[in-house]
Order: structure tokens, then sequence, then C-alpha cells
């Protein structure tokens, strides 16, 4: 079976796309996000076209693409769209595919089904991003505790931001689960910087091994 990942996050705004980016062009993948909400700026198709320079055959198209930059549940009640996430099925790829949620892992996809519910019915290795700063080991832990009531399968967490050690401790020890690096805020962000973080911090051979 190809390799298939879920990247979810314990935030929306926390570099979850520019994970999947990085990650989707040292694995050589394609790219998959299922439910984009907010369509007058750059999509986060568009983003991991740009940082991971994904061509655009690689980048598989939303099963909804929706108007208003808000949580999917409420972008789609304004479009009116009726959202099903029971159809949602990750498509069939010769290459890794990179599933990206939608915000963070308990974003409601309706009014009764959030897309933890989607992860745990697809019963597919999930890393959780989370941010570095304050905050993150209660966000990070809850996350956690979350995937496991779910059964969902954890590759492991993936830290985004500045270097915060006893943090990584933490949530390493307490949430029993493996950090599998940490990509550090890029000024410039390129995808030249990109990918040579991604290289610098994270094992990519040892993220391929652990599913297979």
């Amino acid at each position: 079976m190809t390799l298939r990942i879920v990247v979810t996050g314990t935030d929306t705004g926390i570099g979850k796309t520019v994970f999947s980016a990085a990650l989707t062009d040292a694995l050589g993948g394609c790219y998959w996000k299922p439910i984009q909400s907010g369509l007058d700026e750059e999509t986060d198709s568009e983003t991991v076209h740009r940082l991971g320079r994904i061509p655009f055959q690689r980048i598989l198209p939303e099963a909804w693409r929706l108007t208003t930059p808000v949580s999917p549940h409420l972008s789609a009640e304004n479009d009116g769209v009726t959202l099903a996430p029971e159809a949602l099925f990750p498509p069939a790829t010769s290459r890794p595919l990179i599933i990206e949620g939608a915000g963070g892992l308990l974003v409601p996809l309706t009014r009764c089904e959030t897309f933890a519910d989607v992860f745990a019915r697809w019963q597919i290795p999930a890393i959780l991003c989370a941010r570095t700063g304050l905050g993150t080991i209660n966000h990070t832990l809850l996350s956690l505790e979350a995937m496991r009531q779910r059964l969902i399968p954890i590759l492991g967490v993936a830290l985004i931001g500045e270097e915060y050690s006893d943090t990584q401790r933490t949530i390493e020890e307490m949430g029993r689960v493996r950090v599998l690096g940490r990509l550090p805020h890029l000024n410039p962000l390129t995808a030249d910087t990109l990918r040579r973080a991604l290289q610098e911090q994270f094992d990519v051979s040892s993220i391929r091994e652990a599913i297979a």
C-alpha cells in the first residue's frame, strides 16, 4: 500500500501547511487538502505548490472549496453547501500521500462531526503539529488524548517555532509520544530555506520506516 500520512494540528495558523509542503517535498509525494475554507487569498494547496515546489499534477483537488475563511461547518452553511464527511475517502495515488486537515484536530465539519472523527475512520497514521510557545503543552496533551480516545494512529508530534527544550521533554514524557523534530520559523520563508530546515531538523527516513 502507498504510504499515507495525515497532518493535523492543535490549532489553526500554527504552520501545518508549511510543514505539509516540506514533508510532501521530502517524500516526493502528493498532497491533498480535503476541505478548503477561504478562497480570497492563497489557498493551502497553492502554498504547498509554492513552498514545496510540488507540481500541480501532484496536488489533488479538494473535495469542497468553501468561500469564507472560518470553520468548515460555518463556511459550508454560509455557502449553502452540505458537507458529507462520511463520503470523504483518501484518493489512490502511486506516490506517498500527505493529507492535511483544516484547522485543529476537533474543528467541526458539520454540527455533529469533526475532522478527528474522519481520521478515526480512515485509520491513517497522523502527525500532530504543535506550536512551541506558551500554552502548547496543554493544547498538545489534550489533542493527543482526543486522538487516543478515537484510536487514531499517532506517528508523532512536529513542533513548529522557537526551541524550548523543556516543552519538548514535557510533551514527550507526559504525552507518551515521539517528537519527530522542530521546524523553526524561517525568515525568509522560501522553498530552499524550508527544504533545508526539514532536512536538518527531521529524519524523514525514520518517518517512512515507522509506517512501513
